[in-house]
């Protein structure tokens, strides 16, 4: 779906100097009015000009910054697919301001490859007011400065990293899942209930990994827990051998591995070694949370695996559904329901704004997600809302959207999942929070 995706004649002594005064006041009195017609509509063309002025675009063009390819091409499709029925919604509405978005894809890759900045220099030059962008908090680090630094907002639905919260971004970088400081703490949490004293966690190392196993070691060990492996990889690495045997040797009774695809290569070495999910208790994050990645083990390998993943504080089977009827070829639904609502806030927010810049809509983002407005759902209750001089609460499909002052959810939801099977997980409990600052 592409959206290419404005006084009287007096009698007897003195009449003729009477009347002559009274053909000069009509005469001052019709040119006054004139005048002051002039003058009203030059200042209206003034304003209208000044307005033009200030806001250099009243059509909303938004950029996609997602894995179409890379490793994290699993979480592309239900996000590119939450982008575009939001839109589809959107302009079935009225649009924003009016007109339809414009709409332009875009390729996040990953790390190893340079998509992302050739997908951001390309929406520059097409004149983005905003990009949703990227699922990987390490891909969003090389192109953050880019983004911000040109006054366009950088808004990303699945960016974890702690480093984030504090970034320097101009005000101009947001987010709508949690930071892994909470998801940490639910990993740690839901292994010191199970009974797990003594735990290994192994990363990849780049910005989300070193995150989230910083957050899940603190709070498992401030638990009382034992780590006896903190390891983080090289996810290029050729083989996982060495580092499956240090993991071993520590005897653990679970595993966290912190990882994306290559995940699979590092468990079919922790399987191979005994120390594989059919040995300790494996847990999973939502980088490698995937009902086709583990598809060839041997079956009800991955049985009873527990992965954690940001989700929602309301049920999203409803919303999966409607986003399974706009996509039928989706398998994995992470994330679709967070890249939908980064799309509504981020038209009622240049709605809101009465402008589609960049600037404006960030300052506008935080006042359409909360601040003591009125609730609402969809895009065509919130803008009737917003049309009629009432301040809006957006609540999204995810729940509430409130930022806090780094452009942070104030809130997070974290879904605790179990494998039935190698392709199929389901919730077993969530933890809603308050998200802690790094």
């Amino acid at each position: 779906m592409k959206r290419t995706m404005v006084l009287k004649t007096v009698a007897v002594l003195g009449a003729a100097s009477l009347a002559l005064a009274a053909c000069s006041s009509e005469s001052e009195d019709t040119t006054a009015s004139a005048t002051a017609e002039e003058t009203s509509a030059e200042a209206t063309a003034e304003a209208t000009a000044e307005a033009a002025e200030e806001c250099a675009s009243t059509s909303l063009v938004l950029g996609t910054m997602l894995p179409a390819t890379g490793d994290l091409a699993f979480l592309g499709p239900p996000e590119f697919a939450g982008v575009e029925l939001a839109l589809q919604e959107i302009d079935a509405a009225g649009g924003v301001l009016g007109s339809p978005v414009t709409y332009i894809e875009g390729d996040s890759g990953d790390t190893t490859t340079d998509i992302a900045s050739q997908t951001v220099d390309s929406q520059l030059a097409q004149g983005v007011n905003a990009i949703i962008g990227a699922a990987s908090s390490g891909v969003s680090l090389t192109v953050i400065d880019k983004i911000t630094s040109n006054g366009v907002v950088q808004f990303s639905p699945a960016n974890t990293a702690p480093i984030l919260t504090t970034y320097a971004d101009n005000g101009l970088y947001f987010r709508n899942s949690p930071s892994d400081v909470l998801q940490g703490a639910v990993i740690a949490q839901d292994a010191v209930d199970a009974g797990f004293t003594k735990m290994a966690v192994v990363a990849r190392q780049d910005p989300y990994g070193e995150g989230l196993a910083a957050a899940t070691v603190k709070n498992f060990t401030e638990a009382g827990g034992t780590v006896t492996t903190d390891l983080l990889y090289d996810p290029a690495a050729p083989s996982f051998e060495a580092e499956v045997a240090e993991i071993k040797a520590g005897k653990p009774e679970a595993v966290a591995v912190i990882g994306f695809e290559e995940s699979v290569k590092l468990i079919q070495e922790m399987i191979k070694q005994g120390v594989g999910p059919g040995d300790v208790q494996l847990y999973l994050v939502d980088g490698n949370l995937s009902t086709t990645a583990f598809a060839e083990f041997p079956a009800d390998t991955m049985k009873g695996t527990v992965g954690t993943v940001p989700s929602g504080s309301v049920d999203m089977t409803t919303f999966n559904e409607r986003l399974l009827a706009f996509d039928p070829a989706l398998t994995d639904f992470s994330y679709g329901p967070q890249s939908y609502d980064a799309a509504m806030v981020i038209a009622l927010a240049a709605h809101a704004a009465g402008c589609a810049d960049g600037v404006k809509i960030a300052a506008e983002l935080p006042n359409v997600a909360g601040n003591g407005g009125e609730m609402c759902s969809t895009y065509a209750d919130c803008i009737a809302l917003l049309d009629a001089g009432t301040d809006i609460d957006y609540m999204g499909v995810t729940g509430g959207v409130d930022f806090n002052e780094f452009g942070d959810l104030l809130e997070g939801t974290i879904s605790i999942n179990e494998y039935s099977s190698n392709t199929e997980f389901a919730e077993k409990g969530s933890v809603t929070s308050v998200v802690p600052l790094p």
